[in-house]
């Protein structure tokens, strides 16, 4: 049975592991352990936010996917909140069995419970797989976004 819950620090190998796990991913992270002293000072920053959640996918004891989700006060749409989820990864063992559907249906529900608005995800343009499994949630490709590496 498949249980979700907040990321704990013993996890972000798994976590790392899972984000390096692709083709985007690998030229990017880096999973060797013991891992980049980075990956531990943002997991401290993001498990004491009260606007963050990172949680993981479990079946049997292992981690099997990972999301963050950031919860957003604004004041347009009346001063509704959002969620944006990111950092969405399944172990590519576990890939196509139906987890990232589930995992997105608690991370919606985790969305409502907080009284946001909207929910919100960003992709990669070279994704078109998964452009495909956000279009199967409801999810529109209705805004365009950017992004500047710093």
């Amino acid at each position: 049975m498949i249980t979700f819950r907040r990321a704990q620090a013993s996890d972000l190998p798994d976590i790392v592991a899972m984000l390096a796990d692709d083709p985007l991913g690998a030229g990017r992270e880096d999973a060797s352990v013991p891992l980049a002293r980075g990956y531990v000072d943002a997991f401290d920053a993001i498990d004491a936010d009260p606007n963050q959640l990172l949680a993981v996918a479990v079946d049997g004891g292992e981690v099997i996917g990972t999301l963050q989700i950031t919860f957003l006060a604004g004041l347009s749409r009346k001063g509704a909140w959002g969620g944006q989820i990111e950092a969405v990864r399944v172990a590519s063992h576990r890939r196509s069995g139906g987890i990232g559907r589930l995992m997105f249906e608690w991370a919606i529900a985790q969305c409502r419970a907080r009284g946001c608005g909207r929910v919100q995800i960003t992709t990669d343009k070279g994704r078109a797989d998964a452009h495909r499994f956000y279009e199967s949630l409801g999810f529109t490709g209705n805004h365009l976004g950017y992004k500047k590496t710093l």
